[in-house]
């Protein structure tokens, strides 16, 4: 692997926890991702599935993982199926697990070839009463193919109709928004390269650089300290195209006296990283610029002061919501009748800043959480709020990534520059 993989023994308790929620005897199965064809006989960069990944540590295609804790026979209660490779595999495709890699980098004994997954189920199918499906239920998912957990789900239902289905959803959902102590090596790894992408960026970008000439600078930092590549497709926009919140063409020239917001964050052994920074084309914000980018600012920190465990979610995008409402009459962009006439639905805020706060992070970049608990120490969420202003041209959004914490709130970019002065002082070679 490209990054420093995690010891088995963070696999081993991950499946372990999930196990010990499972309902008697029955059995869950998980998938890797699978390979999507782009066009003609090639394929997208390969991405594993997060749950697999959390409860195997293995990071391939064709590989299914089964736990049955109530198993008869010891040997069933963990196993793996990997792809069997060959002379002409390692010759086409490279380097692919053996059965002894996969039991070293996941702590499963018990490690068969991917063909031998039927019989072995078929075997097994009278000594259990329940099958835990994984399917992805990420409340914003918007798959339109079906994935292999949809085909399998199908297929259990086919063949065994007696059986009862489970969502291991709900599980993974909650065991993932904790994170442990060991995630968040990988996970302050992806921010180190995204701090370091950004800082080569403050000393590169001058009127006249195009959008993608940044993208690339980004590109080079992240693979040259072995980022497996973009967490996210990055954002860089200038000028107006920052008021288009998902702005990825990144193709147009930045121009003196434009800001530039950029949106990015590497990705390192599969653990994501979530930066925004909005910087002056030019090296210096103008004074409304500044008045901006100060507010937003300003509610990112008290922002921030509010990721403690016990809060709920929706009160804190509330309360959020308040403190942007102050700034923004501070910066004249509402007035207090506006105020007193808002709709509750519809609050006057909403004009400016109209994406949430806060989103769970981890795994993937949009990270899976139930957002109608309360928040939990060991979750960790990004705070990115912004203020989109598109009758004067412009775009400020200020990210940064949060640990929550019983001591308070840690701020994982804390060292990533973020005042004015600072990022001025940078962009001058100071």
């Amino acid at each position: 692997m490209k990054y420093t993989t995690l010891p088995s023994s963070f696999f081993q308790k991950n499946r372990q926890k999930f196990a010990a929620q499972m309902k008697p005897n029955t059995i869950a199965i998980f998938h890797s991702n699978d390979l999507v064809a782009d066009n003609a006989d090639s394929h997208y960069r390969f991405s594993q599935n997060s749950n697999m990944y959390y409860l195997s540590g293995l990071d391939q295609e064709e590989i299914f993982l089964v736990l049955f804790p109530d198993a008869p026979n010891e040997k069933w209660k963990e196993m793996l199926f990997i792809r069997e490779t060959n002379a002409h595999i390692q010759v086409w495709e490279g380097w692919k697990y053996s059965k002894e890699e996969a039991r070293e980098a996941s702590g499963v004994e018990n490690v068969h070839f991917y063909g031998a997954f039927d019989d072995m189920i078929r075997r097994m199918a009278s000594h259990f009463d329940g099958i835990y499906i994984d399917v992805n239920e990420h409340e914003r998912n918007s798959l339109t193919t079906l994935s292999s957990g949809h085909r399998l789900a199908r297929k259990f239902r086919e063949e065994f109709p007696a059986h009862q289905i489970y969502r291991s959803a709900p599980i993974c959902e909650a065991l993932r928004s904790v994170k442990e102590d060991e995630e968040l090596v990988p996970l302050r790894e992806a921010v180190q390269i995204t701090e370091k992408a950004f800082r080569r960026v403050l000393s590169f970008v001058q009127p006249g650089v195009y959008e993608y000439e940044i993208e690339a600078e980004i590109a080079h930092e992240f693979l040259r300290n072995r980022a497996t590549g973009n967490a996210y497709d990055p954002i860089i926009a200038s000028g107006g195209n920052a008021c288009v919140l998902h702005y990825t063409e990144n193709k147009d020239q930045c121009k003196d006296g434009d800001l530039i917001l950029m949106d990015f964050g590497a990705e390192y052994g599969n653990y994501s990283a979530d930066l925004t920074r909005t910087i002056p084309v030019n090296g210096v914000y103008s004074p409304r610029q500044k008045a901006v980018y100060n507010a937003v600012l300003s509610v990112m920190r008290q922002a921030t002061a509010l990721l403690v465990p016990g809060t709920l979610i929706e009160d804190y995008h509330k309360e959020v919501g308040k403190i942007m409402e102050g700034e923004l009459l501070g910066l004249g962009l509402i007035i207090k009748k506006d105020v007193e006439e808002q709709e509750e639905d519809s609050p006057v805020y909403r004009k400016y800043f109209m994406h949430g706060t806060s989103h769970f992070l981890g795994l993937d970049t949009h990270d899976v959480g139930n957002r109608y608990e309360p928040i939990k120490a060991g979750m960790v969420f990004t705070c990115e709020p912004g203020i989109y202003i598109p009758d004067e041209g412009f775009g400020v959004r200020i990210e940064n990534d949060i640990l929550v914490t019983d001591n308070g709130p840690v701020d994982l970019m804390e060292s990533i520059p973020i005042e004015v002065e600072e990022i001025e002082a940078l962009m001058r070679g100071e």
